[in-house]
């Protein structure tokens, strides 16, 4: 993939994560500031879906990532972003509460499911496993069929099998995308594993739409993470 190509997949990914429609290439045209011509950049978006990255979902002219396409986004583009001073407000006012460590983290989930609109799931261990804000996954647009609902609900139904497969596997903050997320092929994740003071371990899980929000999902998991290590 040459450097322009890498430019207009970094941003057709970028637009697609926040708008959800297909971006097209007028979109890119405005937006590249490389002074390319239509017609240049349709022949890009032609050899990047050749190559698999994008996709025309229908008959518009606008394109939307594939798996693979979100996979090099993650490997190439994707930083961890500082979180917001209000966030880091909320998160500490937890921390210092007089809370069990379970209580703690189900705090902490539903801190994450309130500011990120995100669905997270905690594993205590590979048994005891706890999830919130699974509203917030259904109600993205990728999720409006019933077939992706029903999927999802039957992963959600054996949650704990999927945990405990993945447990030991988990040693730092990982992304797993679609055939990769143990939790539906049409979600991504973010997870991470965590260590309290007293040496006992978990994990704390974003799960989302491939059209996620990857640098703000992982520097809260990230975040969550290295403030557990204190309790």
């Amino acid at each position: 993939m040459n450097e322009r190509q890498k430019k207009l997949l970094n941003l057709i990914i970028n637009e697609h994560i926040q708008t959800a429609e297909p971006v097209g290439s007028g979109f890119l045209v405005e937006s590249t500031g490389l002074e390319l011509s239509s017609a240049t950049v349709r022949n890009e978006m032609a050899d990047l879906e050749k190559e698999g990255f994008i996709y025309q979902p229908h008959t518009s002219a606008g394109r939307v990532p594939t798996e693979k396409g979100y996979q090099f986004f993650v490997d190439n583009f994707v930083e961890k972003r500082e979180i917001k001073a209000t966030w880091l407000k909320s998160f500490e006012q937890v921390l210092k509460g007089k809370l069990a460590k379970d209580q703690l983290l189900k705090q902490l989930a539903k801190e994450v499911v309130a500011l990120a609109d995100a669905t997270v799931i905690v594993a205590f261990d590979k048994d005891n496993i706890y999830y919130t804000g699974l509203a917030n996954l259904f109600k993205k647009p990728e999720f409006s069929t019933q077939n992706l609902i029903q999927d999802i609900s039957e992963v959600i139904d054996h949650l704990d099998e999927e945990v405990a497969k993945i447990f030991d596997k988990i040693n730092k903050v990982e992304v797993l995308i679609g055939k990769k997320n143990p939790f539906g092929n049409d979600c991504s994740s973010v997870i991470g594993k965590y260590h309290l003071k007293d040496k006992k371990s978990g994990l704390f899980i974003i799960l989302g739409p491939k059209r996620m929000d990857y640098g703000k999902n992982l520097a809260l998991v990230e975040y969550i993470r290295n403030s557990l290590v204190k309790i």
